[in-house]
């Protein structure tokens, strides 16, 4: 079984606003088993929205369309789907009792005419009711397909979709099952991974499909599991994972559905009433604000020092100014001495330190863009690593901080 989502709006067009609609409703309707054929976004244009939705229609079970109900002008989507379906609009007295009590009840200025005309409804539509807005959902049948028209405000259409149409499709459709299993590697590359599980997806099931989700410094792997016997699928994918971590091994930290890398580092160091802090230059506190996002991180967590200038690292770290001189600030040598001595002034157990040069210049040091160098202070010695991570400097920041998360890991595993 398959569905479509239109989304209605110039102001996603021009980039004004993102389409997250599409997103959750995709997730909503891959819940219950329909696969979404295709997304679309489409101006507020009579033609455009009659031509995807005849489109949509030839192709899919479903078509979702949302945005362009409100009470102006250039909301059109009633009209052209009354001109679609050979339609007039009718008053519903329930929506209009609906639309004066909300303004009744939350909106100071009195209610018009053009408000009132958002209880008009396709005459053949079932009605779904927007108990958070005016305008309301409409579920229109032609032969054995449906449209439903939904409007754009994210938090009305939602409960629309859990409250309405969802229930709706489940009640109406027969659909097979569909089964994800997310494995969640860091460390390894989307290309060394494939190499990797050739082996494995040689021989997938006619059921299963393997993908892979790249990311910075972490590669997602999906099994996805589509047909009529929900418990058959299960038990294959959970057959293919299990091959899938025998081959990775430590390149696996956690599946979907469960804690990211800087939470399983949380867990670790709270299980082991071990602490933490770090010294950050250029990834400027960002490891320091992944860590503190997590409720309870003063448990394990002392602080941070975003020493970004190398004067910082001089003074408050008291990185010797000769080792400066001697290797570069962006170095091996300079890493290793932020992460001991920001482990000694924060009395820690455990100390990430990164310094490098993400670009677009070179700064202080003469290390090439994109050179960067980790340190990890444990309570037995501190591991440097370096690493080259590219000339894009929102990339070579974001993928640092998950590589530190990653090293730190690994050191707290060896105890």
């Amino acid at each position: 079984m398959f569905a479509e989502i239109i989304t209605i709006g110039d102001e996603i067009l021009i980039g004004q606003i993102i389409d997250t609609n599409s997103a959750f409703i995709a997730q909503e309707l891959n819940k219950i088993g329909v696969s979404v054929y295709q997304i679309s976004s489409v101006q507020d244009d009579r033609e455009h929205i009659l031509q995807a939705i005849k489109e949509a229609e030839s192709r899919s079970d479903v078509i979702i369309v949302t945005g362009g109900l409100g009470p102006t002008k250039d909301d059109i989507t009633k009209h052209t789907l009354c001109e679609y379906f050979g339609d007039t609009l009718v008053e519903n007295k329930a929506v209009l009792l609906h639309i004066e009590e909300i303004f009744k009840k939350f909106i100071s200025t009195p209610i018009s005419d053009m408000n009132r005309k958002q209880a008009w409804v396709l005459s053949r539509a079932e009605v779904l009711h927007n108990e958070y807005g005016t305008a309301p959902g409409m579920w229109i049948h032609r032969n054995g397909k449906v449209v439903v028209s939904l409007p754009g405000v994210p938090f009305e259409m939602k409960n629309l979709i859990t409250s309405g149409v969802i229930p709706k499709i489940i009640a109406e459709f027969k659909r097979p099952f569909i089964v994800h299993k997310t494995i969640i590697t860091y460390g390894m590359g989307e290309s060394a991974i494939a190499e990797i599980l050739d082996p494995v997806e040689v021989e997938l099931p006619a059921e299963v499909k393997l993908a892979y989700l790249p990311s910075l410094g972490s590669v997602r792997l999906r099994l996805t599991g589509k047909g009529p016997d929900k418990q058959r699928l299960i038990n294959l994918i959970e057959v293919e994972a299990n091959k899938i971590k025998v081959l990775l091994k430590d390149y696996i930290f956690g599946e979907d559905g469960g804690e990211p890398l800087e939470v399983i580092v949380a867990n670790l160091l709270t299980r082991l009433k071990m602490t933490l802090g770090t010294a950050e230059s250029f990834t400027g506190g960002r490891i320091a604000q992944k860590i503190t996002s997590i409720p309870g991180a003063s448990v394990y967590f002392k602080g941070s020092v975003v020493c970004y200038a190398t004067q910082v690292k001089i003074e408050v770290l008291k990185v010797p100014q000769a080792l400066v001189e001697q290797y570069s600030v962006v170095s091996a040598q300079v890493a290793k001495a932020m992460a001991m001595n920001l482990k000694e002034l924060l009395k820690t157990d455990f100390a990430i330190a990164t310094t490098g040069n993400a670009g677009p210049t070179k700064g202080d040091s003469d290390a090439e863009v994109g050179t960067v160098f980790i340190a990890i202070a444990t309570p037995k010695e501190v591991v440097v690593e370096k690493f080259l991570m590219g000339s894009q400097r929102d990339r070579v920041v974001q993928k640092s901080v998950n590589k530190a998360f990653e090293l730190l890991q690994k050191e707290i595993s060896k105890l």
